[in-house]
């Protein structure tokens, strides 16, 4: 990663929700004119509840595009990678509940609530 992006992982790190770098690294940032976009991948840490279970990395599920506050006039948009595990003993895949959207929405909960104390209500589509 270069000098730049580090500055930038770092920054990034102090804006978002915090929780999201319990399970989180940041592995890449785009800045463009109008929008950042922050690609993250669920780090190898297996779900709560599964720790003496032997589980196997499968790679990511689809990417999800959460959308949170702006920054400096420019839309954020979290590009999330969860990790797929497999359980040997059940044959089933195996995942993290991951609680940071709110409900029927691509936006974080804080970004959420602060839209609906705004508005009076949660727009659902990205503006």
């Amino acid at each position: 990663m270069t000098h730049q992006k580090e500055h930038y992982q770092e920054l990034i790190k102090l804006l978002l929700p915090a929780e999201l770098f319990e399970y989180f690294a940041i592995v890449n940032i785009e800045v463009f004119e109008k929008e950042v976009h922050v690609y993250l991948d669920e780090e190898a840490i297996k779900p709560e509840g599964y720790e003496l279970v032997k589980l196997i990395s499968k790679g990511f599920h689809a990417e999800s595009i959460v959308q949170d506050f702006p920054l400096r006039n420019k839309a954020v948009f979290l590009h999330i990678r969860r990790r797929r595990w497999f359980s040997e003993s059940t044959g089933k895949v195996v995942e993290r509940d991951w609680d940071t959207v709110s409900n029927g929405t691509r936006y974080t909960k804080s970004f959420a609530t602060f839209l609906k104390g705004l508005l009076g209500y949660i727009p659902h589509k990205f503006e």
